[in-house]
């Protein structure tokens, strides 16, 4: 029998091990989420949100619980975990106090006696989701849905199974019938055979630009609607009338929080010129303080990354963009002794053709940029094959907007963080994907949105 293996990433010992279920198993699933489809799109928006504040509930009174699964299974530290499932318990209740207003008819004036638009549920939506957030970035997909009146099958990332259950076992708790959400512990290999079965409806992604266009090349061949929020390497622009104290702090966070595992983490630091010096200094002090160490300590401010794999990867990518002439500032070494741990580390002097201004780097290290001026730094913020997240940090925040509406970019924050908010819609463009989660446009990605006309 297959198994998923959870390792430990801050010890590197196996804590867990859950039996993948077969294909055929997995199909019976499928049936089972089509089948409670028909009979939940009958329940009222009221009906629905009843089940939802429940489950907000679950995620409250489960915090720690869950807080300490995520830890052991990915290395998130504990207060950032804790974080997540308040987060979690804000978007269910967000979505049973919204759902019906965002989905109410419209009404279209025509020659028509009476004509309106009106969003409807379509049956089953797969989601494949990544380890980073195993909680957060499920519920993200599963509220909207199943509120919207959809049921979810879940493929989640291996080595977070236990939330994968948690979750599954969380809606049931707060009173959602079988097969509302359903988690299925299946392998990638596995995922090709139930995206093609014909109870599956659409398919939405979290993950990276390879795993993305595997998947919606399959949906694609098979008509099926996707959404895809894939990686990201976003900009932040500090202009020269910034406070840098407010900028590098902002930059240490940004870069490790999550353990520097975060899609719209702040990752190349685009500098003007007459500050990149004095901006270089205070980052690395403030990266250099940030206490690596066990997840499970209060006072630890990043732990390790999720997996040993993960870890050298992104030691080959500072080391080949050393090669390419990037400057070593700080970290860029693998630290003796047990779990996958990395430090901050930080690469300067960065241009374009070079691993850490090109490519996405997933863990505690921060590519800096120097540009001659504004114009300049726009254009190298734009250089980029990814567009989900992006930032301007600034003293004149009606500078930081016109620069902000100039960032090619799902999302351009000025003076905070990127973050991910219910009322806002959240997703990429170029190889960040498509599509929009969270707010009224992400929870009509999934609806049939049907023109109604009455002569």
């Amino acid at each position: 029998m297959d198994y998923a293996e959870i390792i430990d990433p801050a010890t590197g010992e196996k804590v867990a091990q859950y039996a993948r279920i077969s294909d055929e198993t997995a199909l019976e699933k499928v049936q089972q989420a089509n089948s409670a489809f028909k009979l939940w799109k009958e329940n009222s928006y009221e009906e629905r949100a009843a089940m939802m504040y429940k489950l907000a509930e679950v995620m409250e009174e489960k915090k720690e619980e869950y807080a300490k699964l995520a830890t052991q299974e990915m290395g998130k530290t504990i207060g950032q975990a804790r974080k997540e499932l308040e987060k979690c318990a804000l978007i269910c209740r967000y979505y049973a106090d919204n759902t019906k207003k965002l989905l109410a008819n419209e009404k279209v004036e025509t020659e028509a006696a009476k004509s309106y638009v009106t969003f409807q549920p379509i049956g089953v939506i797969l989601a494949v989701m990544p380890w980073n957030f195993p909680f957060y970035q499920v519920i993200r997909f599963a509220v909207p849905a199943i509120m919207a009146g959809n049921t979810g099958v879940l493929k989640h990332a291996s080595n977070v199974q236990g939330c994968a259950e948690a979750l599954e076992k969380a809606f049931s708790q707060a009173g959602f019938p079988k097969g509302i959400f359903t988690n299925l512990n299946i392998g990638s290999k596995q995922v090709k055979k139930i995206i093609e079965d014909e109870n599956i409806v659409a398919v939405t992604l979290t993950g990276s630009d390879p795993a993305g266009r595997s998947v919606a090349s399959i949906a694609g061949q098979n008509l099926k609607k996707t959404v895809m929020e894939l990686g990201g390497s976003d900009a932040y622009i500090i202009l020269d009338d910034a406070d840098l104290e407010k900028a590098t702090d902002l930059a240490t966070y940004g870069r490790l929080q999550n353990n520097g595992q975060t899609c719209i983490a702040a990752k190349r630091f685009i500098v003007l010129d007459a500050i990149y010096d004095d901006f270089l200094h205070r980052f690395t002090e403030k990266m250099k303080k940030a206490k690596m160490g066990k997840p499970t300590d209060e006072d630890t401010y990043y732990g390790p990354m999720a997996r040993h794999d993960l870890r050298d990867e992104i030691h080959e990518q500072v080391q080949k963009t050393i090669s390419q002439g990037g400057r070593l500032v700080l970290g860029g070494n693998i630290p003796e002794g047990k779990g996958a741990y990395y430090p901050a580390t930080i690469l300067a002097d960065l241009k374009p053709g070079m691993e850490a201004f090109d490519v996405e780097l997933f863990g505690p290290v921060a590519s800096v940029i120097k540009a001659k001026n504004e114009a300049h730094a726009i254009e190298l913020a734009n250089n980029s094959q990814y567009g989900l997240g992006s930032g301007v940090i600034t003293g004149n925040t009606e500078r930081g907007e016109k620069v902000a509406l100039q960032l090619e970019a799902g999302s351009s924050f000025v003076n905070k963080l990127v973050v991910s908010d219910p009322r806002l819609p959240f997703g990429g463009i170029k190889n960040s994907g498509y599509g929009r989660e969270l707010s009224g446009y992400g929870i009509r990605e999934f609806v049939n949105t049907k023109s109604v006309w009455i002569d």
